[in-house]
């Protein structure tokens, strides 16, 4: 069995959306400097690094990323690679013979390239789902849907995708790095920070390989 870290490490300088707070790590307790231990504060926006996003992030009266059914965020997924795709929508996902009863849908692109290279930059270029490929992931009964890059839907027109996947009950995880990771089956674990009325949390997620 092999565990792989799907995960992005959250540190000062990493990118963040445009607008979003800025990450910083503060020593308030130093050994040695009448300290006994070392503390940390930390200062983050709550769509940081790897997270993932429930409805109350869009939708008025939506729920909050504690009441998010944890047996979607654990259990068999499917990692598909689509690394000559420039935008993820409905004509490209009919494509892919994505198996029927497929609940976690993994899309790895060339956005983990840039984690893989240590970018600092935000780029507003990255792969993403349209609406119709949101609208595609609704109609097939997927429960949950990763991506690769900060956001699941194109920088500039961020509503429709979030909307059709936030109303449906469909969790994205946003964030992930698949660098490295082949396409296939995997059983996926993603556990969010348990933030009471936040409308996201970042998150620690694995897949692991069982045929390892």
């Amino acid at each position: 069995m092999a565990i792989i870290d799907i995960s992005l490490g959250i540190k000062p300088g990493f990118p963040v959306w445009p607008g979003h707070p800025v990450i910083r790590f503060t020593s308030i307790q130093q050994i040695g400097k009448d300290s006994k231990a070392n503390v940390t504060q930390i200062e983050l926006g709550a769509h940081s690094g790897t997270h993932l996003d429930a409805p109350l992030h869009f939708l008025k009266d939506g729920f909050d990323v504690t009441a998010i059914d944890l047996e979607i965020l654990v259990g068999s997924a499917l990692l598909i690679d689509v690394a000559n795709a420039e935008v993820i929508d409905a004509d490209l996902l009919d494509t892919l013979s994505i198996p029927k009863g497929t609940e976690r849908l993994l899309i790895k692109t060339t956005n983990s390239q840039l984690w893989s290279e240590n970018e600092i930059v935000f780029h507003k270029d990255f792969v993403a789902i349209e609406d119709s490929g949101a609208r595609w992931i609704v109609e097939h009964g997927i429960r949950l849907v990763g991506v690769d890059y900060l956001s699941v839907a194109p920088y500039g027109n961020t509503g429709p995708t979030h909307y059709t996947l936030l109303r449906a009950g469909i969790v994205p995880v946003e964030g992930l790095n698949f660098d490295g990771v082949q396409e296939g089956r995997y059983h996926l674990i993603c556990l969010p920070i348990k933030l009471e009325g936040c409308e996201g949390a970042p998150a620690r997620a694995v897949l692991i390989d069982v045929d390892k």
